[in-house]
């Protein structure tokens, strides 16, 4: 017959790992999860992907930046077309 107290050690020890298991999982997919995050946001322009908020480097990598970009481009094209001096 087999020891009570051996059968209650392996399962200890596999709940051990399974719970181990799924930590790293989750520690894993909250990881991918932030990752994804931070990429959208910089996508998005919510969030700079270089720490600048402002000026050519913002401009160029974040939809807000180039939509900004675009837009004083054309205010600017508008003025030389009118003649419209600052």
């Amino acid at each position: 017959m087999t020891d009570l107290s051996s059968i209650t050690a392996s399962v200890s020890s596999t709940l051990s790992k399974q719970t181990a298991a799924v930590g790293k999982a989750a520690n894993a997919a909250q990881t991918s999860f932030s990752h994804t995050l931070s990429k959208v946001e910089v996508a998005i322009g919510v969030k700079p992907a270089t720490g600048f908020t402002a000026g050519p480097t913002y401009e160029a990598t974040t939809l807000a930046g180039q939509t900004k970009a675009a837009f004083n481009h054309a205010i600017n094209a508008t003025k030389t077309a009118l003649h419209i001096k600052p």
